[in-house]
This record gives C-alpha cells, sequence and structure tokens, in this order.
C-alpha cells in the first residue's frame, strides 16, 4: 500500500481526533517530510484534511467521499475487494464489467455519481455527486435460484436497519424494497442474478443500492416523490461498510429477516393494487412469505400471492 493510502487509512481510523505527522511517521517508518508531501499528495486529490501546528492531521468533519481506505479500516478483514469510482453509468453495470474481466465475488463497487444509474421495471435512478451513496455488493451464491428469491426483502431490512444504526434515522419499506422516510422514497434497490441454465444455480448476486442522504436539485417531476435522510457529516464510509457487513451475512434459506421486513413495512394492512404480469389485483395486504412475495386477499376472499410489478394505495 502506498503510504498516501496508508495515512489516509489511518485518518480514517481516527477522524474524531487529529494525528501527529511525528505519530505518522513513526508509525509507518518514515520521515515527517515524506508524511507532509503524502498529505499534500492526498489534498491534490480532494481530500479535505485539516492540519494545525501543535496536533497534526485530521479529515475535514465535512469531507464525505466513500474511499477503499476508509471501508477497509471500517470492514476490516472480510475479504471483499473495494472499487471507488468517482464516476460510473452504474454501479451494477460496472460490477458486471468486472465479472466479465474475471473478479472474483465478493467484491464491492461504490461511486460518487452515477450518469445512468437504474431502479426497478427499466427506470433510472437520479444520482447526483455529494447527495447520495451508490453502490453495489456481488455475492456468490451457488444456490437454487428459487431458494434465493428472499434476497430483495431481505436487503431492504439490511439497509434499513444499517441507516438507523449510522444515522439514527428510522425508515419504512414499501414492497417490495424501497425505502420511504417523511413520506418519500429515499432508497431503491436493485437485485440482478446470473443463473445456470442448466443446474438452475444462481452463480452470482448483485445488490444495487442508491440511497439519498442529503437535499439535491433533483428534477421538477421527481420533487414530489423523491426525498432524503437528511444526513449530516461524514458517513458515506459508515454506511457502506455497515451495509456490505449486513448484506454478507445473507443466507438464502434463512427467514430470520422478515420479522424485521413486517415491523419496516409500509405496504402491509394497506388496501393495495397490484400490477402483476399485465393483471390487476385489489385487495388486502396481509402478509409476506417466507420468499417476500406479498399475499393480498381480494374482495371474493381469494389470497394471492404477487412476486413482481407495482403496488400502489388502493383508491
Amino acid at each position: 500500500m502506498k503510504l498516501k493510502d496508508s495515512i489516509l487509512q489511518a485518518l480514517e481510523e481516527n477522524r474524531e481526533s487529529a494525528i501527529s505527522g511525528q505519530a505518522l511517521a513513526s508509525r509507518f517508518g518514515v520521515s515527517r517530510n515524506a508524511v507532509w508531501k503524502a498529505v499534500n499528495a492526498l489534498r491534490e486529490e480532494g481530500i479535505a484534511i485539516e492540519s494545525t501546528q501543535n496536533r497534526g492531521h485530521k479529515l475535514s468533519p465535512a469531507y464525505d467521499r466513500v474511499t477503499a481506505s476508509g471501508l477497509h479500516a471500517l470492514m476490516g478483514a472480510q475479504g471483499v475487494t473495494v472499487h471507488c469510482l468517482a464516476l460510473v453509468d452504474s454501479t451494477n453495470n460496472q460490477a458486471k464489467r468486472l465479472m466479465v474481466a474475471g473478479e472474483a465475488a465478493p467484491f464491492l463497487v461504490v461511486a460518487e455519481q452515477q450518469t445512468a444509474g437504474r431502479g426497478r421495471q427499466g427506470r433510472t435512478f437520479y444520482s447526483p455527486p455529494q447527495a447520495g451513496l451508490y453502490m453495489t455488493l456481488a455475492l456468490g451464491i451457488g444456490q437454487l435460484a428459487e431458494d434465493a428469491l428472499g434476497v430483495t426483502a431481505f436487503a431492504a431490512v439490511a439497509v434499513a436497519e444499517a441507516v438507523y444504526a449510522v444515522c439514527g434515522v428510522k425508515t419504512s419499506i414499501k414492497w417490495v424494497n424501497d425505502l420511504f422516510y417523511q413520506g418519500k422514497k429515499v432508497c431503491g434497490i436493485l437485485t440482478e442474478a446470473t443463473t445456470d441454465l442448466e443446474t438452475g444455480t444462481m452463480e452470482s448476486l448483485l445488490i444495487g443500492i442508491g440511497l439519498n442522504l442529503r437535499e439535491s436539485d433533483v428534477p421538477q417531476e421527481l420533487r414530489d416523490v423523491v426525498g432524503h435522510l437528511g444526513c449530516a457529516g461524514a458517513v458515506k464510509n459508515r454506511l457502506a461498510a455497515e451495509i456490505t457487513a449486513r448484506l454478507l451475512a445473507y443466507q438464502p434459506l434463512s427467514t430470520a429477516h422478515l420479522a424485521a421486513y413486517r415491523a419496516h413495512s409500509l405496504t402491509l394492512g394497506q388496501r393495495v393494487v397490484c400490477q402483476s404480469g399485465g393483471v390487476s389485483i385489489e385487495g388486502l395486504a396481509e402478509d409476506i412469505d417466507t420468499k417476500g412475495a406479498l399475499l393480498v386477499r381480494d374482495a371474493t376472499g381469494l389470497l394471492h400471492t404477487v412476486r413482481s410489478g407495482e403496488v400502489r394505495p388502493a383508491p
């Protein structure tokens, strides 16, 4: 690891206090002048470092950018390769390109901005710089595809719990995996998989997450729909690390997350209209099954299992 990367990791590990140049020099076996050059090199890369005489160096409290060094410092030895980008079309697309190039899962792709962020049903996900966290975790599953259908519900719970742990904000889940806060959408999750058609085995799974942290100048048509968490200070590295740690715990056959999903749900107990496969179903959203499907009882008493599509409040 280059000296500047080692210093950045040390600063990430000690965000609350400054580290003296001498302490850094001793830690890495270099001169104080070498430390100073490395700090300046980091500044030239756009990393905001505060330096004061007799106190040392410290990352600016307002500096909130995801870095591989920061994530490694927070995640420890979890065997996850990290790819941090300033700009990308979408983190899911980049993860696919890395897999084609031979990158082995698990690995994480994080970007400061997406130019073609994607959501469910072919929608776009507005992804401006500085305002959000945009990431994709690639997992190697090796399970039957039908046994991993509950990953969407699991991912929603993982993100909701990570947001509360890091930001103290309680979000709700709109089926299937959109997170809402104060009546507006603050997070979209897109899961994609590659499957061996002969065996029906899911070879890899991509979990893409777009999380709106702060207010941004969203397009006019989205202003009544899109919200933000109102996060202040440096939270991106901590959020990305917390979400990643929770997603790494995914077990395809486990249903332990469903109680939390139900507790977070905006949809259960509400009368809804479901559009799925060209069919419209109206009724009461009663429950979530073990694979994350929505169970809706219509006016005749028939219980429908909705596994995909769109759900909205009934008129």
